[in-house]
């Protein structure tokens, strides 16, 4: 997996001002912990008007846990934002510095801030939905399905639904334990040690009896096996546990792909959350 920060940042180069378009605002750089840190902040696009309680999409980003942060994703925000969902992108701790369990607490901390501020911005706190790319899917549905996370927090769950694109490491023990030993693999070692035990503990598909609220799972066509397998498992097990899901599988998009072609916000992706978040 080659880091999605390298191949991202030229939308980032766009320039950030574009946000401000079609009636969209945005608050930058906020605080959701105590402390002053670049890796616990967030932003928040949102329309001028808020009057009207929106859905609220909270987005966490990839990067193979050590690299990617909030800022490259500021079209995403924008876009949803003008389709009228209150959007916010997260930073979070990244290895080698900090492990999986730490970034789980980083995300869980900034869904809380959001429950407790985002109708400051014209979202319903009571419509969260957690969205997720690569990594950044691995610990939405993480901290979604082991109940840890949100307690450590010192809230319930507050996630209406899930948005997976092309979620990477929902099972990390079989990625470990099967996967070629190449750079890839060492680099994660940084994240989830060396201990298949660890690699279980943060694997969310050990935890997805939790789940009970819907999903919106896609992947790539192209993407990397282990995803298209993991994926396709997540649903089954939820669809068998009468839990709402549906999966798209997007034709010719690999893994980097899945997510790059959200900076149109004619991309069909959006047509499908839309429609997920007025159905649930």
């Amino acid at each position: 997996m080659t880091h999605i920060k390298k191949l991202l940042m030229l939308f980032a180069f766009l320039g950030q001002f574009f946000a401000l378009t079609a009636k969209v605002k945005v608050e930058k750089n906020i605080n959701y912990t105590a402390v002053n840190d670049q890796y616990r902040q967030l932003d928040v696009f949102y329309q001028k008007d808020i009057t009207k309680a929106k859905d609220v999409v909270v987005f966490i980003h990839g990067g193979s846990w050590s690299s990617g942060k909030k800022n490259i994703y500021w079209w995403l925000g924008r876009n949803l934002a003008r389709k009228g969902v209150v959007t916010v992108n997260i930073n979070y701790g990244l290895a080698p510095a900090y492990k999986y369990d730490r970034m789980a607490e980083d995300c869980a901390q900034a869904v809380k801030w959001v429950k407790e501020h985002v109708n400051e911005y014209g979202g319903n706190p009571e419509r969260i939905f957690l969205m997720g790319h690569s990594a950044g899917g691995h610990l939405a549905e993480l901290i979604n399905d082991d109940p840890v996370y949100f307690k450590k927090a010192g809230i319930a769950n507050p996630v209406k639904g899930v948005i997976l694109n092309d979620a990477f490491g929902l099972d990390m023990k079989e990625y470990m334990t099967s996967s070629e030993k190449d750079n890839n693999y060492y680099d994660f070692l940084r994240t989830f040690s060396k201990d298949p035990a660890i690699w279980e503990k943060g694997s969310p598909l050990h935890y997805v009896e939790n789940s009970k609220n819907p999903h919106l799972i896609f992947y790539g066509a192209k993407t990397y096996p282990a995803i298209q397998l993991q994926s396709e498992r997540l649903n089954k097990l939820l669809n068998n546990a009468q839990v709402p899901s549906a999966l798209h599988i997007i034709p010719k998009k690999k893994h980097v792909g899945m997510i790059s072609q959200m900076v149109f916000g004619s991309n069909q992706l959006y047509d499908f959350i839309m429609d997920f978040l007025k159905r649930t």
